[in-house]
């Protein structure tokens, strides 16, 4: 245990179960706006495989597979869905004429655009009905929570372009 741990005993379980009922929360939310943003409803699935592809510009299927706990072909079947409405592209690897680079097209990294502008709407909702202590202590444990997931699974804390989210 270490030294913040001692200091604060923490009740992991509470916080792992809190953290658990406001993810559901926030599925629940949205699941609201997904279905609303054009061009047509993107699955859960496919819309993570579009956050990956937002962090992890000119990825492989494999590579994407791997980011997602994935099998190869349902890889390839998301983002032969995610090719036909116009969010996906594949091109030749320059690297291995083998590999094919997985991109956002610019239909893609408009439609994650709006699908976040309308989920932060949501939260920026409800984030301004906390008192402002309360609004500073998730702020403060969000980073947190940020900080040891980005060690936990790497791709997540990358960001295409510099560290900049380019949606």
């Amino acid at each position: 245990m270490d030294v913040e741990s001692e200091a604060f005993p923490c009740h992991f379980d509470e916080a792992a179960r809190a953290a658990s009922d406001v993810i559901e929360l926030l599925e629940v939310l949205w699941e609201r706006g997904r279905g609303t943003v054009p061009p047509a409803p993107v699955s859960a699935a496919q819309v993570r495989v579009l956050y990956v592809l937002d962090r992890e510009e000119g990825i492989n299927l494999r590579t994407l597979g791997e980011a997602l706990g994935s099998t190869p072909s349902s890889v390839s079947r998301l983002c032969d869905r995610l090719q036909a409405v116009g969010l996906v592209e594949r091109a030749p690897s320059p690297v291995s004429r083998r590999e094919v680079e997985l991109r956002l097209t610019g239909r893609g990294r408009a439609y994650l655009r709006e699908l976040r502008d309308l989920r932060e709407k949501s939260l920026r909702t409800i984030v301004a009905a906390m008192p402002p202590a309360s609004r500073e202590a998730l702020a403060e444990g969000l980073r947190k929570f940020r900080s040891v997931a980005d060690e936990a699974v790497p791709w997540c804390g990358r960001r295409a372009e510099g560290g900049v989210r380019s949606a």
